[in-house]
């Protein structure tokens, strides 16, 4: 069955057979582009077909398209949805239907539509993004602890896989540029810390990358900003599996609380918030000492912050540029709070 490549290309036969079901009619209701195409269509079929699909596929311009193959986001997010995605044990967006090709780089998933199912879709200055995060930490906990030291061979290869290779040290050295364009735009109107830390990692993204590698190793979702969660009646969930790895779990903890919680609450609730997840993890019989989990949440921070930092620095083309600059604000902050320089400092040269 070809992989559609345009909006034009989803029609009811298409339907039919990705989901074995008699589809009479399919209504694009709204579609746009960014880092993927985007489409939400209104289906008529029989069966337990809802009567809105949210549909994912390639970006709609072919620059675009080129550059989303050489990351691998799209196909390796598809590749998350038809191995696991109905079995993950935490929300997701139902998977419809889910298929890629690896030789050209096309991919397709065809997914719940979150809205329809009357999920809401969080911010950081929402009056309960508290318990927001509380529900989230108790979900990363059962994430991670599902998959802590499997075998997630299923998984793509993206931009932001781990490695210590040849692809692995030159996807490392296009964060580094990137981080380099995020000091030329930001670094006046920020702490000196700000500079600081993006000359270090610039100098010696290697190493700290070789960081980012140790520990014990699960399944991450990787990207778990507040924009890429929601709240389905009281329930945190995740969807943009894109960079989905086997990374230390923190990372995904570490990557929420400092990029997408307001400060001054971050900075009340981080230890609680580390507590409850490391009670999580022991629960279902993995054990974090606090020691380690707090080196952890101190170096992934970085993470988070390197995240925001080149999210912001590519203007509008990923997200909202002030979504981006906001973001980098609260990482900073953080890795201000959290000492992150004198760490790096003591892991690379103690």
């Amino acid at each position: 069955m070809a992989i559609p490549a345009s909006v034009d290309e989803l029609t009811p036969a298409w339907l039919s057979s990705a989901l074995d079901a008699d589809v009479s009619s399919l209504e694009v209701i709204d579609a746009h582009s960014g880092t993927t195409g985007r489409a939400k269509v209104r289906v008529g079929a029989d069966g337990d077909i809802p009567d809105t699909l949210f549909v994912k596929l390639q970006p709609f311009d072919e620059e675009q398209r080129q550059f989303l193959r050489a990351i691998g986001l799209g196909v390796a997010e598809a590749k998350l949805y038809a191995a696991a995605g109905n079995d993950l044990p935490v929300r997701v967006p139902r998977v419809w239907h889910a298929s890629f090709d690896d030789s050209d780089g096309s991919f397709i998933m065809v997914l719940e539509d979150l809205e329809a199912s009357g999920c809401t879709f969080p911010k950081p200055d929402d009056d309960d993004v508290l318990d927001v995060a509380t529900s989230l930490v108790d979900e990363l906990a059962k994430l991670h602890a599902a998959y802590w030291e499997a075998d997630l061979s299923w998984l793509g290869q993206h931009a932001l896989s781990p490695g210590a290779g040849k692809e692995g040290e030159e996807r490392m050295a296009g964060g580094a540029a990137l981080v380099q364009m995020g000091l030329d735009q930001f670094a006046a109107e920020l702490p000196p810390e700000f500079r600081q830390l993006g000359e270090l990692y610039i100098a010696r993204y290697r190493e700290i990358g070789a960081l980012f590698n140790e520990g014990e190793r699960t399944l991450v979702h990787c990207d778990a900003h507040i924009g890429n969660l929601f709240v389905d009646r009281g329930l945190t969930g995740f969807y943009d599996w894109a960079v989905a790895s086997q990374f230390p779990g923190m990372r995904d903890v570490s990557y929420f609380l400092c990029n997408s919680l307001p400060t001054e609450l971050r900075r009340a609730e981080q230890d609680a918030l580390l507590s409850r997840y490391r009670t999580g993890l022991a629960e279902r019989g993995v054990g974090l000492d606090e020691g380690t989990a707090r080196d952890q949440y101190r170096l992934f921070a970085t993470y988070s912050w390197i995240s925001a930092v080149t999210t912001a620095a590519m203007g509008s083309k990923w997200q909202p540029v002030e979504v981006g600059r906001r973001a980098t604000r609260r990482t900073t902050d953080a890795i201000i709070d959290l000492d992150v320089l004198g760490l790096l400092h003591d892991r690379l040269d103690g």
